[in-house]
């Protein structure tokens, strides 16, 4: 029988300080080599997709054109342009890890801006579904942030970055608030009581990958911004999951188009984007 006073695997043996051994640059450089692929970096500005319903909805209408310098065993990543802005997008890396290795690549590959929209379910309502919560801070009841900071209850967002969001960061049609989320490694472990306790919290919708990034934000010193397209109710009732208009993609790409803006200005200017340390950490 173990021991109940053993300290859990996942906060056992961090040495947060320190650098690991296997680094996302190793990973590519050996990928380039098997792959061939060319020496050309990322866009500035890049967004993760979860759900890839906007990535399968730019690639239907001819809009994206794959980048040939991803080596990513894993992925693949597009460009498009937005509104004079050029991203790279992600799809499909859903859950804390997934969402970290591809933003770990992604940084060490020219990415200077990441932008994660990623679809939730509602605890505490701000509104009718659908509708955007930029995220102030995520409950870390996943795994990954504790391999990046040390034990604390919340992972936060950089108050300077979401300063540079105050106002109308969103055209006016498009619904977005401000709010906290719970990230989760276990979305079909989502019982009445963990539910409650959440909501007791004050905590306002569900996702699986913001607290992981805001932590690997905080380690890297790296400007992220996660974003929770809140849609359902966890599917309790009939009709759930729906993301409104083309499936959400045109307030979603608004959205990310004007965070890009606020954020990064004229993205071609290296020193536009502030420093991810500036006031981001883990919340007690």
């Amino acid at each position: 029988m173990s021991d109940a006073r053993t300290t859990p695997p996942i906060l056992a043996n961090k040495h947060y300080d320190a650098a690991s051994v296997f680094t996302p640059e190793s990973l590519l450089r050996e990928a380039k080599r098997q792959k061939g692929g060319a020496d050309i970096g990322v866009p500035n500005v890049c967004i993760l997709d979860p759900d890839g319903d906007i990535v399968r909805d730019l690639k239907a209408s001819g809009r994206t054109r794959s980048h040939p310098g991803w080596v990513c065993y894993h992925t693949e990543l597009h460009v498009f342009e937005e509104q004079g802005v050029t991203f790279g997008i992600v799809g499909c890396a859903v859950g804390a890890s997934f969402a970290v290795l591809v933003a770990e690549e992604l940084f060490v590959s020219g990415c200077r801006l990441l932008i994660s929209i990623t679809s939730a379910g509602q605890i505490v309502p701000l509104g009718r579904p659908p509708y955007f919560i930029l995220i102030e801070k995520a409950l870390r009841d996943e795994g990954t942030s504790y391999h990046y900071m040390p034990p604390s209850e919340w992972s936060v967002a950089c108050p300077t970055l979401l300063d540079r969001l105050a106002g109308d960061c969103v055209p006016n049609e498009v619904p977005i608030v401000r709010g906290s989320t719970w990230t989760t490694d276990a979305p079909f472990r989502e019982t009445a009581a963990a539910i409650t306790a959440m909501r007791d919290k004050g905590i306002h919708a569900v996702e699986m990958e913001a607290a992981a990034l805001y932590a690997l934000a905080a380690a890297r010193d790296k400007p992220i911004v996660c974003l929770a397209h809140v849609t359902n109710q966890m599917g309790i009732i009939e009709g759930d999951f729906e993301k409104g208009e083309a499936n959400g993609v045109l307030d979603a790409l608004s959205v990310a188009h004007r965070v890009a803006v606020r954020l990064n200005g004229d993205v071609g200017q290296t020193d536009s984007t502030p420093k991810a340390t500036e006031g981001l950490g883990s919340e007690t």
